[in-house]
């Protein structure tokens, strides 16, 4: 496939751009040009995703199959939040506007941070565990906040254009050999994974689900998670969420250390399941791929 690729620079959407270029002919937009020429198997352009003309017609130029959008501000608290929310919620608009004009389908980095957890003035108990894609979005935040309007965004040109697009929900990202969920100040601490209830995922299963969504036949806009195959701690989740928050959803089915997300969706649908956990990635060496 012909894809575009937008962040490809960032520290996850590197992982994918590896990943595809390639098999695929790959180009990534991105706010500027790599220093050392980048990846050898990709091209790069460099322009502004929140400018609508940039965006239509670098995509119209291109005309790919497949639209991968990664670009965005990531997390909150590093931007004012207006900024934030404009940023990621205008480069949705005009990555996913033109993809429909040009009848490319779509995977966009959605985020857990969607369901509203992380950044509540207190952190809810969840509706039911493990946590499904059908769980309410209450975001509090900006960055949840603009999740959900990116989803949303995705719904629309979904019907409007009859592509796909596929919104995918990571929970904190990893990079094999770091794994800062690992880190003594995050273990030996148990309020400081509560916000996200100790979820964590692999890059590289976070590559698989795009890749994943790439070749699968999705109709409409589906939305997925994407964790890891357990909780950070290795502890019985139950068992954390009782400890931390003195109870636990009425609707609770999970079992042993479990992480709180289900993937069930995306195995049924996508045929993905995660395979990298803490206990073998956080210890690993490896080379994170060029940007």
């Amino acid at each position: 496939m012909n894809v575009v690729v937008t962040g490809g620079r960032g520290s996850s959407g590197r992982w994918i751009v590896d990943r595809l270029a390639g098999p695929h002919d790959v180009t990534v937009l991105d706010r500027s040009l790599p220093d050392e020429g980048g990846h050898p198997a990709a091209d790069y352009r460099a322009l502004d995703l929140t400018d609508a003309g940039s965006v239509f017609d670098s995509l119209t130029a291109i005309d790919p199959d497949a639209v991968v959008h990664w670009a965005a501000i990531p997390v909150a608290g590093t931007h004012p939040g207006v900024d934030l929310f404009q940023n990621n919620t205008l480069a949705a608009h005009n990555v996913l506007s033109a993809a429909g004009r040009v009848d490319a389908d779509v995977v966009q980095g959605s985020s857990d941070g969607a369901y509203g957890f992380f950044f509540a003035t207190e952190t809810p108990v969840p509706d039911e565990l493990p946590i499904t894609e059908q769980h309410a979005l209450r975001p509090e935040d900006d960055y949840g906040l603009s999740k959900v309007v990116t989803e949303e965004i995705g719904k629309t040109i979904a019907r409007r254009d009859d592509i796909s697009v596929v919104s995918v929900r990571p929970s904190w990202i990893q990079i094999p050999g770091e794994y800062p969920c690992r880190a003594a100040d995050y273990v030996d601490d148990l309020s400081a994974g509560a916000g996200n209830y100790w979820s964590y995922v692999d890059v590289r299963d976070v590559v698989d689900l795009v890749e994943a969504a790439l070749t699968s036949e999705v109709a409409g806009h589906e939305a997925f998670n994407c964790v890891g195959p357990d909780n950070a701690l290795g502890r019985p989740l139950v068992e954390l969420m009782r400890e931390q928050y003195g109870s636990v959803p009425d609707d609770c089915t999970v079992e042993g250390d479990a992480a709180a997300y289900s993937t069930a969706k995306a195995t049924a649908m996508l045929g993905w399941e995660p395979t990298h956990s803490w206990r073998e990635a956080a210890e690993e060496d490896g080379d994170v791929p060029t940007v």
